[in-house]
């Protein structure tokens, strides 16, 4: 997947465009049912969807004026935020998605060349990395309002860029493991040390390595029991 970050966009702008569609046939009722991450109900996830295209919509103002603009105005206003929002009625909470994809949308559009290079603190990186990291936002999150949408339905170059990340991203600690994606000539090294491999689609390994799925299709050799990882995200 290109580091392009207005080829990035085009994904966002697919991604999100295909989840308002889907959305709008749901029942009115889904809001207040539970989604695939605990303790969250569908309404949470879409209401973090569009709180989190606002605060990187914050980060893209902050690159491209130099003026300090953080994700969140403060620790607790993420989750103030999703809780203020997540009982909203269903046609309200997709419209302030849409809405805020929109302005996030703006924000990128507005961006000079210059200004993707731009430091960016809260995320580490230059502000080219924040397309993905809002593409990555959208499609893990279609999977965790768990209405038909699965790891088998994103693309290879989303999942193989998925699962890279969260092997660079691993936290100390991590099992050792030699992860083994069909069709990749060079495998994945997670953690540090000896460990067994893990083979299968590279669709079933990012997702297993995100929470995302319990890796039923994956193979572990030695022949043994899948490791416990710790929780992405």
């Amino acid at each position: 997947m290109t580091m392009d970050p207005l080829v990035l966009m085009t994904d966002v702008e697919q991604s999100t465009e295909a989840l308002l569609r889907e959305a709008e046939g749901w029942d009115p009722s889904v809001v207040a049912e539970p989604s695939g991450l605990p303790g969250w109900t569908v309404g949470h996830v879409l209401t973090h969807l569009a709180r989190n295209a606002e605060a990187y919509t914050n980060l893209l103002v902050w690159a491209r004026t130099g003026v300090e603009t953080p994700a969140y105005a403060n620790p607790a206003a993420r989750e103030e935020g999703i809780e203020a929002g997540c009982r909203r009625p269903l046609a309200e909470q997709l419209g302030d998605l849409r809405a805020a994809h929109d302005r996030f949308a703006d924000a990128a559009a507005a961006m000079p060349a210059a200004a993707w290079a731009a430091h960016l603190p809260p995320i580490g990186q230059s502000a080219a990395g924040v397309p993905w990291a809002r593409l990555r936002e959208v499609e893990v999150h279609r999977v965790d309002l768990d209405r038909g949408y699965t790891p088998a339905d994103w693309t290879d170059a989303f999942a193989l860029r998925l699962l890279r990340e969260i092997v660079a991203a691993a936290p100390e600690g991590s099992p050792a493991l030699t992860l083994r994606p069909l069709g990749l000539e060079h495998p994945l090294q997670l953690g540090e040390g000896d460990g067994p491999a893990v083979s299968g689609p590279t669709k079933s390994l990012a997702a297993w390595l995100a929470g995302r799925a319990g890796g039923a299709d994956l193979t572990v050799s030695p022949d043994g029991e899948l490791p416990l990882i710790p929780r992405w995200k």
